[in-house]
């Protein structure tokens, strides 16, 4: 992938306060907030806290001394460069109390809601040129039938939708992972976002891995030029994924109301990348409730959140969504809600070749030397009780299983018919009545 991609799209730092597309009293507040919070002196450290670029933390600065809420403590701080050092004036203490009170919100500036979706959409999923090699490389250490690759590529490279679906175990959540891997590229995701006066945090260190961060260097007259607005983070392309635990509320804004703040919902930190939504089916809503939730994003490219107010307001959505499901489609969804899903991939067990290959993968990687009578043991005998129906993670089930056997009865690792009954009996549970 080539990184110069990440450079075109850097949001540029602003270079007065105008330019950062909030307001002064806005700026003001959390600036207050932010010096009384974490009790900071030097321009340098405000700076980089607020994350706004030196000249502009001065311009505004100044503008709450010049309102008698900041002053200089008149010391210059010879160990940072002779730095003039600031501190709360009485004013402006309450100030930043009353402004507490109002929101607990302080540090790095946010970005005006407008001014993010245009860096959003210079940074858009549907702009990645998925190849085969990309997505080969990142699916390298499954085996997957070549068919599989075929459907999986033009869907992944649409940054569309896709429904997986098929019996369990045969990697659905591998390949999730492995499309999260496969885009490889880096995006800006802001630390807080601004909505008609509300703090909306995204930034989520769970969900989003760091690249890196420009700082600021006080001693320096010119900045350099590879820097970017630090109100954001620089990124790998996220990736959030839930199982039966995702709920509707879980896709709303979390409104704290100790601290007055907001959280964005799960698909809004996802932004740029992917959202997988696995096992389909074991949440507490019924699939297809879900799934009516998703349409309008889908379909429009946009959101709609709501505030404490009951104020609703759009915000891009610009993410993968990949469903992953043991049910057949048409048992959980309505016809409208499937013509919604862009792609539909079902992902099947292995055919006996595949499996035998992904058993000598594993059985090399574990150590364990292969034994011809126990593999036709295997397929012979054991397999057509269960009518031949390979899945994926049946290998590293059954020699993991050998291998406790061997490490519990002290014996070198070994497969052998009577190792693979032992480990087939974990695999399977007998249907018998338990008397209670």
């Amino acid at each position: 992938m080539n990184m110069q991609v990440t450079n075109v799209l850097a949001p540029t730092p602003p270079r007065t306060m105008e330019e950062t597309g909030l307001s002064m009293v806005m700026m003001r507040d959390i600036l207050l907030k932010t010096i009384f919070r974490m009790n900071l002196e030097l321009v340098s450290d405000i700076s980089r806290v607020i994350a706004l670029p030196i000249p502009v933390t001065q311009e505004l600065i100044d503008i709450a001394r010049s309102q008698k809420l900041l002053e200089a403590t008149g010391t210059l701080h010879a160990n940072s460069g002779g730095e003039m050092g600031y501190q709360l004036a009485d004013a402006g203490k309450a100030r930043a109390l009353d402004a507490l009170g109002q929101s607990e919100y302080y540090g790095a500036m946010p970005i005006p809601l407008d001014s993010y979706r245009e860096q959003v959409k210079r940074q858009s999923i549907r702009n990645i040129q998925m190849t085969r090699h990309q997505l080969t490389s990142a699916m390298g250490h499954l085996i997957l039938p070549d068919s599989l690759l075929d459907h999986l590529g033009p869907a992944v490279g649409s940054g569309r939708s896709i429904l997986m679906y098929g019996p369990p175990g045969n990697g659905k959540s591998s390949i999730s992972n492995g499309i999260r891997d496969a885009l490889g590229d880096k995006i800006y995701v802001p630390r807080a976002i601004e909505y008609s006066g509300q703090v909306i945090t995204v930034y989520d260190p769970i969900v989003h891995s760091a690249a890196t961060a420009s700082t600021d260097d006080p001693s320096a007259l010119r900045r350099s030029s590879n820097r970017f607005d630090n109100r954001y983070v620089l990124c790998e392309r996220p990736t959030v994924i839930t199982g039966g635990e995702l709920s509707l509320e879980m896709l709303d804004l979390t409104y704290n109301p100790t601290a007055r703040t907001y959280t964005a919902p799960l698909q809004l930190k996802s932004t740029g990348g992917v959202f997988i939504v696995d096992d389909l089916g074991r949440q507490a809503e019924p699939p297809q409730k879900l799934v009516n939730r998703w349409i309008v994003p889908l379909e429009e490219s946009k959101d709609i959140l709501a505030l404490q107010s009951g104020e609703k307001f759009e915000v891009p959505f610009d993410t993968l969504v990949i469903f992953s499901t043991n049910f057949h489609p048409n048992e959980i969804f309505d016809k409208a809600a499937l013509r919604r899903i862009f792609f539909k991939i079902k992902i099947d067990g292995p055919n006996q070749e595949n499996f035998l290959k992904i058993f000598a993968m594993v059985a090399k990687k574990k150590k364990m030397a292969l034994d011809e009578k126990a593999l036709v043991h295997l397929l012979k005998v054991k397999y057509p009780t269960i009518d031949n129906v390979y899945a994926n993670y049946q290998p590293v089930f059954l020699i993991d299983q050998m291998i406790a056997i061997c490490n519990f009865e002290g014996i070198p690792y070994q497969m052998s018919p009577e190792l693979i009954d032992r480990a087939w009996a974990n695999m399977f549970v007998r249907d018998e009545k338990i008397i209670h």
